[in-house]
């Protein structure tokens, strides 16, 4: 097993505003919207606003390479795909500020070192809870396993449904959007591209 510590969270930016400027912005756009902040129903929504941004957006203090690092080298030889399915996710688009909700499928083959399950979990996690567009976001999470695992290949496939076209815009439900990056042995390989997506249905 190689073991690096983590470092400490990504630091936040010098400018960030102050949760109470946070907080003041949610009363304008409870305003804008045409209600008052300060009546009882909703009096305490710009904390509970700003709470559930942090969870929201959790992703921006975390650093997916440093989530790879803790690595093991004991696999007996273990050179076949590591797959995981139906991770489940919710995102927010970063042109509507919209949840998007959805499923990734992660796979690699690994060149002498594997990494723990949960790790795979976490570095989707960390990539979801920022603001995103799909394809970005799948691209992120096969480069970071490929450039910190050093596989001989990696695939990323998302499937995700964007409630920026179900609740507004075109107000299409059921529609989900489906991404893939393809990295190294998958890429290259037709064999083992198709073993993929077969395992995953797609």
């Amino acid at each position: 097993m190689t073991f690096v510590p983590e470092k400490p969270a990504t630091a936040l930016p010098a400018d960030r505003p102050s949760r109470t400027e946070a907080e003041n912005a949610v009363r304008v756009l409870i305003r804008w919207a045409g209600d008052n902040p300060g009546r009882e129903g909703l009096e305490g929504t710009p904390d509970r606003v700003v709470r559930s941004y942090e969870e929201f957006y959790a992703g921006y203090l975390q650093d997916p390479v440093e989530i790879l690092r803790t690595t093991f080298e004991e696999t007996e030889g273990y050179d076949e795909m590591v797959l995981l399915k139906d991770i489940s996710f919710e995102s927010h688009c970063e042109h509507h500020m919209a949840p998007v909700i959805g499923k990734a499928f992660v796979a690699y083959l690994p060149d002498r070192r594997v990494v723990g399950i949960s790790k795979l979990v976490r570095v989707v996690e960390a990539y979801a809870k920022r603001l995103q567009i799909q394809e970005k976001m799948t691209a992120q999470i096969a480069n970071a396993i490929n450039d910190t695992l050093h596989p001989k290949g990696v695939a990323v496939v998302i499937e995700g449904e964007h409630q920026c076209m179900t609740t507004r815009g075109v107000h299409k439900p059921g529609v989900a959007m489906v991404t893939s990056t393809m990295l190294g042995a998958f890429r290259d390989d037709a064999s083992t591209r198709r073993e993929f997506l077969a395992i995953i249905g797609k």
